[in-house]
């Protein structure tokens, strides 16, 4: 009886885990500092950018990514590590601080 049982969690886990790596995508994430800068409420700034409402020069529009305000910093990620890699660039020249895109 339990020769069964455990044949059936390995194959759960073995379907699970095919399942997980079909649906699953990287995720790339960059964390900007808040510094004393001109632009306030960089949450915000991104969310509008996000949707389509405010445009970054130098910066193709993206719609696939989360933000977060976390005190501090404002984290976003997404699975575009190009687009990722051009919004921090775009505020790494206007003299904000960033993780860089990992």
């Amino acid at each position: 009886m339990t020769g069964n049982l455990e044949k059936r969690i390995v194959m759960t886990r073995d379907v699970a885990a095919r399942w997980v790596s079909r649906i699953a995508m990287p995720e790339f994430r960059l964390r900007i500092f808040h510094g004393s800068g001109e632009i306030r409420n960089i949450a915000a700034m991104l969310r509008t950018f996000r949707d389509g409402k405010t445009k970054l020069s130098g910066v193709t529009p993206v719609r696939d990514f989360g933000i977060r305000d976390i005190g501090d910093a404002t984290e976003i990620w997404s699975g575009n590590r190009t687009a990722l890699t051009q919004i921090q660039t775009w505020f790494e020249s206007r003299g904000f601080e960033t993780t860089g895109v990992c």
